[in-house]
């Protein structure tokens, strides 16, 4: 059984690089790679919606040299990688509050989605300057009893994530598509994430093929 939509957090790029004595705009660096890695796994097992939880809300709290990296990466990966990305009919979508990014960013941002648009594979769903207490209140504004509710979400007309892998260690969802998850299985795992490699995706998977998911009822 694979999940038809995948949500990662990408957790421990810091602390990985911290361990080696690296800056820790370096270990994002190593994460990027990572997330190509992942893309292509996922596209490759028949994954049709994968989302990874790039750049938070709360990550603003974060040292500027910090952030500036993370977006100069982020940018420079939408430059050289969209291509090949249509190439392997990946869709590109930004969910999050990405109106409020400065304008380079919003502009490489919707350049990507563009390009990527008319793909017929799997959709890449980049949270960028996500949060999920937001995304739900900027929803019920909008909703007002109206249709549903989910129609609202930056997720409108995707399924919601089967399987949620969190490296790093760390156990919580930290805010992260607090309504899609509602049913969703839960995977953590201690490896770094510039650590995860294709062994540990195909055992979280593996995982998640044994789960019994019965949404509130009986099997």
């Amino acid at each position: 059984m694979i999940p038809t939509h995948l949500a990662i957090i990408m957790d421990g790029n810091g602390r990985w690089a911290t361990q080696r004595g690296l800056h820790r705009w370096e270990g994002h660096r190593a994460g990027a790679k990572v997330a190509e890695n992942v893309v292509r796994w996922a596209n490759d097992r028949g994954i049709k919606y994968l989302t990874l939880f790039s750049f938070s809300t709360e990550n603003w709290k974060r040292p500027k040299e910090e952030i500036d990296a993370i977006f100069s990466i982020l940018a420079e990966y939408m430059k050289n990688r969209t291509d090949q990305l249509m190439e392997n009919e990946v869709k590109i979508r930004f969910i999050g509050n990405v109106n409020a990014l400065k304008e380079e960013t919003k502009e490489i941002c919707q350049e990507a989605e563009k390009k990527t648009s008319k793909a017929n594979g799997m959709t890449l769903n980049i949270a960028l300057n996500y949060g999920g207490r937001l995304e739900i209140i900027q929803a019920a504004k909008r909703w007002n009893g109206n249709g549903k509710f989910e129609d609202y979400l930056y997720t409108s007309g995707q399924p919601d994530p089967d399987l949620l892998i969190r490296t790093g260690g760390e156990m919580r969802i930290s805010n992260f598509m607090l309504w899609q998850l509602a049913y969703t299985e839960l995977y953590f795992t201690k490896v770094l994430w510039p650590d995860f490699n294709e062994k540990e995706f195909d055992k979280a998977l593996a995982d998640f093929s044994h789960r019994k998911r019965k949404f509130g009822g009986i099997n």
